[in-house]
């Protein structure tokens, strides 16, 4: 690997042309990966890979004139300094914001990269093609800003908001709200039925611990393999499983801390209070991100939460009854 203050004006102006030749393949790479999304943004891009796809012939062209036709492979990866760049092709799905980000980004460095190197140079003509490319470089954003009025416009740009928020809901927000009922209604009986079955907070915590992480790796893996979300536009599969089972294991959480307190009515008394701001918060998000109304979102998520709770209540004061009675029948001993 070289220094940048090593490399000769061939070797600037090569590297250059390599550079503008990967910055034009990745806002190409861009442009492909949210067309079907993102068209409007898409077209941005692309409008993007022209400006950098004119600068690559210019700096050829340059190279021609001064050092002949061979022009030497030299990369990013061959000099010192660059930030190493994820592929865009391990991306998947692209977000607007993080493909924004990562653009600006690369004009930046690209910027700095045209003023170091025009600061160096002795040749007027190859200082002067630098100088101009560092200051198209600086007006990027401004043109990107344009190209986007120019493209989006303001129905256009709704649009892409709209379906930018419905691959967040289908990505993040679905696996997420399955897990978080999951774990806040499902793991309610077990809980409960520990709690009034022994009446031993500590017990109950146990029993609710065990069910939370079980459920959250189950519900995990279940998410993960349910579909690898080429098909269904879902998102990274292994993604959506770790937000899932994490939501899923803070569901069942949330209510079997409060038994950690040593007072059995205290700890059922906080554990019932939790349990009611879980389900708030869930229908909540029911109502938010699933566009379901306020009043239906209620009752469907108390409804569920109530019948368990109260199964696990049944379950648990029947558990304690019959150890009694069991108890009862055994010989006394000393």
């Amino acid at each position: 690997m070289r220094n940048f203050d090593s490399l000769t004006e061939p070797e600037i102006l090569a590297l250059a042309i390599s550079l503008e030749e990967e910055d034009e393949r990745i806002y190409a790479d861009f442009a492909e990966g949210l067309r079907q999304d993102f068209p409007g943004t898409a077209s941005v891009f692309e409008g993007m890979r022209e400006e950098e796809s004119g600068h690559r012939r210019r700096l050829i062209e340059l190279y021609r004139e001064q050092f002949g036709e061979h022009i030497p492979l030299i990369r990013r990866q061959d000099v010192r300094g660059f930030v190493n760049r994820r592929p865009v092709w391990l991306v998947r799905p692209l977000g607007l914001e993080t493909v924004r980000k990562t653009a600006a980004s690369m004009e930046v460095e690209t910027r700095r990269f045209y003023e170091r190197s025009s600061a160096r140079s002795q040749n007027a003509k190859i200082r002067q093609l630098l100088d101009d490319l560092a200051q198209e470089e600086r007006h990027h954003e401004d043109r990107a800003e344009a190209l986007e009025e120019e493209k989006l416009g303001h129905d256009g740009r709704h649009a892409e908001q709209e379906a930018n928020r419905r691959l967040f809901v289908l990505q993040i927000v679905q696996p997420g709200l399955a897990g978080l009922m999951d774990g806040s209604v499902s793991t309610l009986a077990p809980v409960f039925a520990a709690a009034f079955a022994t009446h031993n907070t500590w017990d109950a915590f146990r029993v609710g611990l065990a069910a939370s992480f079980g459920a959250g790796i189950s519900m995990g893996f279940a998410e993960a393999l349910s579909d690898d979300g080429s098909l269904t536009g879902r998102g990274h599969p292994w993604i959506r499983g770790l937000v899932c089972g994490l939501m899923t294991a803070l569901g069942g959480l949330g209510h079997t801390l409060p038994f950690l307190l040593p007072d059995f009515r205290v700890a059922m008394t906080a554990g019932v209070a939790v349990v009611v701001v879980e389900l708030a918060i869930i229908a909540w998000i029911r109502n938010r991100y699933m566009e379901t109304s306020p009043l239906s979102a209620t009752l469907q998520v108390g409804l569920g939460g109530i019948l368990v709770f109260l199964t696990g209540v049944l379950i648990g004061r029947a558990g304690c009854q019959v150890g009694r009675a069991w108890r009862s029948t055994l010989p006394f001993r000393q």
